[in-house]
């Protein structure tokens, strides 16, 4: 694939005491495969040059390479990788030797640890090798990475499930040995032990049969059993070595249990309010007519001042509006039985109507453009993040079906005479006013309640020239990195959250985010008024 994309590539590969080499110019050889010298080491040296007739942009992405280089050493103890860029003088060096337990601890930083010590395995069985690393912190939520053969199997496959497996059982079964669980208690569930779990699962396996041409999904059953016998093997041993820790662990899944049960019975009682009728949607809901989810929007807007505004310049055969009061929950903080109990979140779930947990059904989504619309302050921004956060966390599956966005209003409104236009950013005001002649009048918008619903529509809700960023995943590890900043900087009201929405104007755009649809600049006189339903 390097070959078919680049202009030009050199292969040196050093064997058999002989160093070869070949060249290739746009995927075809130059000259047959020659002998060139001597050699008293093995190896392979690549170069090669992208083709620019394929590459609107020549160029590597520093921190895409170095994260991924960082997994590899990783998931290969002892293996030194070296990355540097010769233009800027700029050198990294990777290297592990704890492996793939030095990825957990990687993971875990800064997130308070249940056991000091983490499990490690690594053993060969049946020709395969199987490595686990595993240990619990003081969060809620689960960070379970997999991968065969060094590639990260996203979906799982059978040595997720053998984990899976054998994780519920050994820890059930040292419980009761322990006497802490009595015998009337029902088992943990597979809920109740990955709570707070972190955990790197790598397989070398000769023959990997992958699903799918993305190998994300790994189908060799015989894995399955594998990993399950070396895992539950190994973590008994370890519960019986270090029966504090093992203490730590149970009692921590026996408190998640009592909250599941506690959280069962709230979203039962949410399950019940998320009927389709109209009767039982939130009273704050300003529901739109249209009944086809994938011609239907949403915008969750912050407080009833913006809400009010939005309700009188919406579309209200397409367009939904629901106001929230304030900043919801942070859930990161907090576990699915307090998370439930929240009115603001309660009303989000019912009006979006899929319901949440076991009972999540994604068919079931009323709207198929979730849209975050909030003031550009930082309160704005703390709304924002902690949106961003529930989804993410409760509904990825939003997520990864494209259905969530954010909007983007306006920071200024430029004005001279009958000539009105809208800036979205400090250096797009700037290029505005030194196009325009004379002296205009530049208002700066504190929030979405100042504006009249006739501004707000042509500015950020009308589909003909509104912008709206997509939030998409593209790698779970920095996007749980990612949030576990904002958290951070949620509780310090740190200005620079606003990076999240609008740093994609400048280019220096975070991984997560997709512009979608056109510039929302434009001048209310010319701006469309026909309010058709998108495509």
């Amino acid at each position: 694939m390097v070959n078919a994309l680049s202009e030009r590539l050199q292969v040196t590969v050093m064997r058999h005491g002989k160093q070869h080499f070949q060249e290739y110019r746009r995927g075809a050889p130059v000259a047959p495969l020659k002998v060139t010298g001597k050699a008293d080491t093995t190896g392979t040296y690549i170069r090669f040059w992208a083709d620019p007739d394929i590459f609107e942009e020549l160029g590597f992405h520093w921190d895409l390479v170095s994260h991924r280089l960082r997994e590899l050493a990783f998931l290969n103890k002892a293996l030194t990788i070296v990355q540097r860029d010769e233009r800027i003088d700029l050198e990294y060096t990777f290297y592990f030797e704890g492996g793939i337990s030095a990825f957990v601890k990687y993971l875990n930083r800064d997130k308070g640890w249940v056991n000091l010590r983490p499990l490690h395995v690594e053993r060969e069985i049946e020709g395969n090798t199987v490595e686990i690393a595993l240990q619990y912190n003081q969060g809620f939520t689960e960070n379970v990475l997999a991968f065969a053969n060094d590639i990260n199997t996203i979906e799982g496959g059978s040595h997720v499930t053998g984990f899976r497996s054998a994780l519920t059982s050994v820890l059930n079964k040292y419980a009761r040995k322990a006497n802490m669980m009595r015998d009337q208690d029902p088992n943990l569930t597979g809920d109740d032990v990955r709570e707070g779990l972190t955990a790197v699962i790598s397989v070398k396996v000769r023959e990997p049969q992958f699903e799918g041409q993305t190998k994300t999904k790994l189908g060799n059953s015989e894995i399955r059993g594998q990993v399950e016998t070396v895992f539950s093997e190994s973590f008994t041993q370890y519960l019986e070595e270090n029966p504090p820790d093992a203490r730590r662990i149970i009692e921590k899944c026996l408190v998640a249990a009592r909250a599941r049960d506690a959280a069962k019975r709230a979203r039962d009682l949410v399950q019940r309010k998320s009927l389709l009728e109209s009767s039982t949607l939130p009273g704050k809901l300003a529901d739109c007519s249209e009944r086809d989810p994938s011609l239907a929007e949403i915008y969750l807007v912050e407080g009833d001042s913006a809400g009010g505004s939005a309700k009188g310049a919406r579309d209200r055969r397409f367009q939904a509006i629901l106001p929230l009061r304030g900043k919801i929950l942070n859930v990161e903080k907090a576990r699915e039985d307090k998370i439930l109990t929240s009115e603001q979140i309660r009303n989000l779930i019912t009006a979006l109507g899929t319901g949440i947990g076991e009972k999540f059904d994604i068919n079931k989504l009323r709207y198929h453009r979730v849209i975050v619309m909030t003031d550009a302050d930082v309160d704005g921004s703390h709304i924002r993040t902690l949106l961003l956060t529930f989804f993410f966390r409760y509904m990825p599956q939003v997520i990864n079906e494209k259905y969530l966005y954010v909007a983007q209003p306006p920071l200024y409104k430029i004005s001279r005479g009958k000539q009105v236009s809208y800036a979205y950013t400090e250096e797009q005001k700037n290029r505005k006013l030194a196009q325009m002649e004379g002296k205009p009048e530049v208002a700066r918008y504190k929030g979405l309640g100042e504006m009249n619903p006739e501004q707000l529509w042509d500015t950020t809700m009308n589909p003909a020239n509104r912008m709206l960023l997509r939030v998409e995943i593209e790698d779970a590890v920095e996007a749980d990195k990612i949030f576990d900043v904002l958290r951070a900087r949620v509780q310090s009201r740190s200005r620079s959250t606003r990076w999240v929405a609008t740093s994609r104007r400048n280019k220096s755009w975070p991984a997560a985010w997709t512009p979608i649809g056109s510039s929302a600049s434009t001048s209310s006189s010319s701006a469309s008024t026909k309010r058709s339903i998108p495509r």
